[in-house]
């Protein structure tokens, strides 16, 4: 019996890990690359199994796992903005069930039956700007939360985006205002911008979401910048034709930016306005010049939200914008704040979701797509279809069982479905729709792209894999583009043809040769160069392998997480290469550290660690490590100035909440004095903290009163800050209190 826990928590450490990475993957590609793989659908079903395995196995949470963070992380293309209060995430139900166990919290937390108020999910980008005396400050994308990107500069061609407020009441101005809302797209303008985009001869853009994401982000001070350079600098017919191509296409940013909409749903930092309801909040807003939603509704009972809820549920495609769902949130202010928040979610409001939409496609093909990482994965081929907004035309099979489980043949009639998100799912075969000559899917068993027998990496694996990763063309092309993916080092220029451009002209073998790269070099690709102009010989740089190099150089010098991202470790993601390079400091710290002192690092762990460990095992890996050394990567972090630390040697896990601190401040400011803050209790801990909702019943207080760990109360926090860990005992809790 005792075995098979050991092997059951081994197990769910394994799937915890691979969970983590998978979700951390996907909000990368939604909220940085505006280019999503997985569905909603499906990366609401990982969120849920997350969060089911923390629950039997609390002893997994850390401060870095997804369901104690909010998604995103801003681009180093902008300049940072702070939020003055931090944006959320929010909660998600899937079903009436669901919603009503919310509501059941809800009633139990408060003591009564609160107003609600509905309103739709936009699927948007979320943002925040900032007003100081009625002007626009700031507009900022959220971010991760807590700093965004600066788009300001772009808001003053958004005219959804008010540059000043003025109240039509005359009441008066708040001295500052931070607001909340969503840009997005109408689905009429969104058609409009595809059909130019088709006469054009350019591609349709994917879906309305990603549409004005890309737009809002779009660093339209650069283009202006290259266009004044070029009108100053360019001559003769091929000047005049630049700089009408140049033109045309600031005009269409200008164009898109222009067609952006804006709607306000929340209130942040504010002074000299007093509100006692979100719906009254509304009214406000409305009246200072900011879009609010005519469409939200304040209900007395759960009937009424349940009635909302169903009938845009009927009516979604009504709407002139996409939604994907319902947002209730209690509606007095004070009843709010009551209920706090969780690290990444206001407990005062959900997001209910309606399912995806269904059609019905024709499945044409079943290709391989061979990663970067050498996993091989199906994927479906279908005939264009219409589906929430977009047309699409492929969705990831996973694995060869995973098309066996849903029984698809190639020729079959499929059911698809999709919410509002770029790749779809296939559900299964229409059946009845069979005429015989349908055909089953067969897994290649050598790689596609060089021949290598394929194989799974351990028994028992579903997911089979290319074991020639140093050479083979389908890997190092993944590999080159992830390098210059904005997770990872965020190299402009080098895209996906660029990245086959430099391996098929040989100007690099592999990554580690990105870094050697010089203008001469890329002389040599008819991809990287331009017809001589007047007065100059021979080919020329084009203007986008100049960005290119400009952009290398610069990636140079990136901090030490996003050279371990861009490495393509398995299972490192951005949150696992933070931690490992907080804790290390140095790319050559990592590659000489034991498993065990890798798996000891919070957010790392032993799947992690053995996969880190493996990596610099590879004389080849450690080859491209040389290389860009020797390109003047910079591989370590420059030390920090981090001031006393007379919280050094001492381990610290926060529970609940503590007055004065959000969950992430109250880590921060003990890590700041040199603690370490753990996510559960073990036998290293020196002190639990429990904040006032903690629970005398909480997991971790259980097993810190096992273990013979202190407890202490917020007054405890606040000595141990200001005074020490001794100061701190002085308040410590009784067991039984």
């Amino acid at each position: 019996m005792a075995d098979d826990t050991v092997i059951g928590r081994e197990g769910a450490r394994v799937r915890w890990a691979e969970l983590v990475d998978a979700i951390n993957a996907a909000r990368s590609e939604y909220y940085q690359a505006d280019a999503p793989r997985l569905s909603d659908a499906e990366y609401d079903a990982l969120f849920a199994e997350l969060v089911a395995l923390e629950q039997v196995h609390p002893e997994l949470v850390s401060g870095e796992s997804p369901t104690q963070t909010v998604g995103g992380q801003r681009s180093e293309m902008f300049e940072p903005v702070e939020h003055l209060q931090r944006m959320y995430s929010l909660d998600n139900a899937f079903s009436e069930a669901e919603l009503q166990a919310w509501l059941d919290r809800v009633e139990s937390g408060l003591g009564e039956v609160p107003q609600l108020l509905c309103e739709l999910k936009i699927d948007g980008l979320a943002v925040d700007a900032v007003y100081v005396d009625g002007r626009l400050r700031t507009l900022a994308t959220r971010g991760d939360g807590r700093v965004g990107e600066d788009v300001t500069f772009n808001a003053r061609y958004i005219p959804a985006v008010p540059q000043r407020l003025a109240s039509a009441a005359g009441r008066p101005i708040p001295p500052l205002l931070e607001v909340r809302g969503e840009i997005f797209f109408a689905v009429a303008d969104f058609e409009r911008i595809n059909a130019e985009q088709q006469d054009l001869g350019l591609p349709a853009f994917a879906n309305p979401r990603n549409t004005a994401a890309g737009s809002l982000r779009q660093r339209v001070d650069r283009r202006e910048a290259e266009l004044s350079a070029a009108r100053a600098s360019s001559s003769g017919d091929r000047g005049v034709a630049k700089i009408a191509r140049m033109e045309a296409e600031l005009a269409r940013a200008r164009v898109r930016l222009d067609g952006l909409r804006l709607t306000v749903h929340g209130i942040g930092a504010v002074d000299g306005l007093e509100i006692t309801r979100q719906s009254q909040g509304y009214e406000v807003l409305a009246d200072l010049g900011l879009p609010v939603s005519e469409r939200a509704r304040v209900h007395e009972s759960a009937d009424g939200v349940r009635d909302f809820v169903a009938y845009y549920g009927e009516h979604r495609h009504d709407v002139e914008h996409e939604i994907d769902g319902v947002v209730v949130k209690v509606d007095e202010i004070a009843l709010q704040r009551r209920l706090g928040e969780t690290s990444r979610a206001p407990r005062w409001a959900i997001a209910y979701k309606y399912p995806p939409d269904v059609v019905r496609t024709r499945l044409l093909d079943i290709p391989v797509n061979v990663g970067r990482t050498g996993r091989v994965t199906p994927y479906a081929v279908m005939e264009p279809v219409r589906v929430a907004g977009s047309t699409v035309a492929m969705a990831t099979l996973h694995n060869a069982y995973e098309v066996e489980r849903k029984g698809v043949l190639i020729g079959d009639m499929v059911f698809l479905r999709k919410a509002g998100d770029v790749i779809p799912e296939v559900l299964g075969p229409v059946v009845e729709e069979r005429t015989g000559q349908e055909r089953p899917f067969v897994m290649p068993t050598r790689c596609p792209e060089c021949g290598t027998a394929l194989r799974p990496e351990k028994e028992g694996d579903k997911d089979i894999r290319c074991p020639n990763t140093r050479s083979c063309p389908a890997q190092l092309r993944e590999r080159l583009f992830h390098v210059a993916s904005r997770q990872a080092l965020d190299i402009e220029g080098l895209g996906y043809k660029a990245a086959i451009a430099l391996l098929e002209s040989g100007l690099v073998a592999d990554e580690g040769d990105l870094f050697v790269l010089r203008p001469d070099d890329l002389l040599r690709s008819p991809f990287f160069t331009r017809d001589p102009g007047k007065g100059e010989s021979g080919p020329q740089l084009s203007e986008n392998a100049k960005v290119m190099l400009a952009s290398i150089d610069a990636a140079r010098d990136r901090p030490l997480w996003r050279v371990l991202v861009a490495l393509s470790i398995r299972h490192v993601g951005a949150p696992t290469a933070t931690d490992l390079a907080r804790a290390f400091g140095s790319l050559d710290a990592i590659a000489g550290a034991s498993v065990e002192d890798l798996a000891a690092v919070d957010g790392v762990g032993p799947v992690v660690a053995h996969a880190v460990h493996e990596w610099f095992a590879e004389d080849w890996h450690r080859e491209v490590v040389e290389k860009w050394r020797s390109g003047g990567v910079r591989l370590a972090d420059e030390p920090m100035d981090v001031g006393p630390q007379p919280l050094s040697g001492i381990t610290v896990v926060i529970t609940g909440s503590l007055p004065g601190f959000t969950r992430e401040g109250a880590a921060e400011a003990a890590v700041a004095l040199g603690a370490k803050v753990a996510g559960s209790v073990s036998k290293t801990t020196q002190v639990l903290v429990q904040g006032d909702d903690g629970g005398r019943t909480s997991s971790k207080r259980a097993k810190a009163e096992k273990l013979g760990v202190p407890v202490v109360g917020p007054d405890g926090f606040a000595a141990l800050l200001d005074a020490g860990l001794e100061a701190a005992l002085e308040h410590r809790l009784e067991e039984n209190a």
